[in-house]
């Protein structure tokens, strides 16, 4: 191998980011995959779960298994869909206080993440991120 891997480099660099925002958003009891997919929720919901996972991209397998535990946190609520055999989630009350309390955190996160990396790095970035 003539070159680092960029997979394993860009792995490292998102574990490390996901530890990042864990952090920051720890105060109101939730991981950053879990305050994301809550994002989610709240600007679809009722979404179903196939429709979920395809707005994140993970497979439906994925999205209910981390729907389940955002169910038994209290924090959403599962319903029925047009389609009885498919079903939708909701934030629940709790939820929408969660990702209340959490967007001040994420904000500073963000503007941590901005100070240290820079306007031009972080423009660079996303665009490397946004074309892969």
């Amino acid at each position: 191998m003539s070159s680092p891997c960029i997979c394993t480099t860009l792995r490292s660099a998102s574990r490390r980011m996901a530890a990042f925002y864990d952090e920051a958003i720890a105060p109101v009891g939730v991981n950053i995959a879990q305050f994301s997919l809550m994002r989610t929720i709240a600007r679809s919901a009722p979404v179903t779960l196939t429709e979920l996972g395809r707005l994140t991209e993970l497979d439906r397998s994925t999205i209910g298994r981390n729907v389940r535990v955002l169910e038994k946190l209290k924090l959403v609520a599962l319903g029925r869909g047009r389609d009885q055999r498919e079903a939708t989630v909701s934030l629940s009350d709790a939820g929408r206080k969660v990702l209340e309390d959490g967007a001040p955190l994420w904000d500073a996160a963000q503007k941590a993440l901005h100070d240290r990396l820079g306007a031009e790095a972080m423009r660079n970035l996303r665009a490397a991120l946004d074309s892969l």
